[in-house]
């Protein structure tokens, strides 16, 4: 479908370079959409642009892309330090950590920088929309827009609408996500909306089970794997997500439902512990090598 050029956005802002962040970037600037990237230091903007460059790179051996492909995405993202750099941006999407008084921080910072066009965007997996827009005078141009990891390859964007989230503010959104190419799925605030709802109690379920001696690592893996056709079983899908991560939505979503299937197992808060974090760490329920492959036989 070709927009009418009043109707493109031109320019988004993010704010934080985590993997999901950097993923986003990637994504938008492969649309053509120009992107500026904000982080607190020159050496986390390094780590990000070294990522980029090694996911595109990735990219490249499996035929994804091309190399001037990726050319035309490094020349269409910025980096900066400077907050106020986002001043003009169309919207402004943060990637920070799943911390409610972080996020609620960078956007009431935002709200007496940007425009009173810009829209904002959190990218929670468990926090409320609406309590974060709170820290804004824009609570109808507040949306969530939650992108599953890996962004570049996943399609699926939870689009999560505040109790004061107006529809003028969903529906340039879902135009937004037209742009690039991703598949909308419209939701309204609730703990964990439906993939991290959904998913933490398979995930939890599948560690308790380990605990119990019923079946190895490996076996629980490959049961999930092959006999329900998925690409990871949950176990390494959690070493993938970072167990840190994961645990943290399991006591955001129980603090929230009391319900006692999000309560995470303990054989999880014991690797959390001990540091191990899963693929970021080289361990977690499986061992991995420096480029995050699992290790045979781990």
């Amino acid at each position: 479908m070709i927009m009418k050029a009043e109707t493109r956005i031109r320019t988004i802002g993010i704010v934080g370079s985590d993997p999901i962040g950097r993923g986003i970037a990637t994504s938008v600037a492969n649309a053509g959409i120009r992107v500026i990237m904000q982080d607190i230091s020159q050496d986390a903007i390094k780590r990000s642009l070294d990522f980029i460059n090694k996911e595109l790179d990735h990219e490249i051996s499996r035929w994804g892309i091309t190399v001037s492909e990726k050319k035309s995405i490094l020349s269409l993202i910025t980096f900066t330090t400077n907050l106020p750099d986002l001043k003009n941006v169309d919207f402004v999407i943060e990637a920070v950590a799943e911390n409610l008084s972080q996020k609620m921080n960078v956007f009431a910072k935002l709200d007496n920088i940007c425009s009173e066009s810009t829209i904002f965007v959190a990218n929670p997996a468990t926090l409320s929309i609406t309590e974060i827009a709170f820290a804004t005078k824009r609570q109808d141009r507040c949306i969530g827009a939650h992108f599953m990891s890996p962004v570049f390859k996943v399609p699926i964007v939870e689009v999560i609408r505040g109790v004061y989230t107006s529809q003028a503010t969903v529906d340039k959104m879902l135009r937004f996500l037209a742009q690039l190419g991703k598949q909308p799925v419209e939701v309204f605030e609730s703990p964990g909306n439906i993939t991290t709802r959904t998913i933490v109690p398979m995930l939890n379920e599948a560690m308790t089970i380990l605990m119990e001696g019923v079946a190895t690592a490996d076996s629980i893996d490959k049961a999930m794997k092959y006999g329900f056709n998925f690409s990871v079983g949950p176990l390494q899908l959690s070493d993938i997500l970072g167990l840190d991560r994961v645990m943290h939505w399991m006591e955001s979503l129980f603090r929230e439902t009391g319900d006692p299937k999000f309560r995470p197992c303990p054989i999880l808060r014991l690797k959390v512990r001990a540091g191990q974090l899963g693929v970021k760490s080289g361990q977690g329920f499986f061992k991995y090598d420096e480029d995050g492959r699992k290790i045979k036989g781990s």
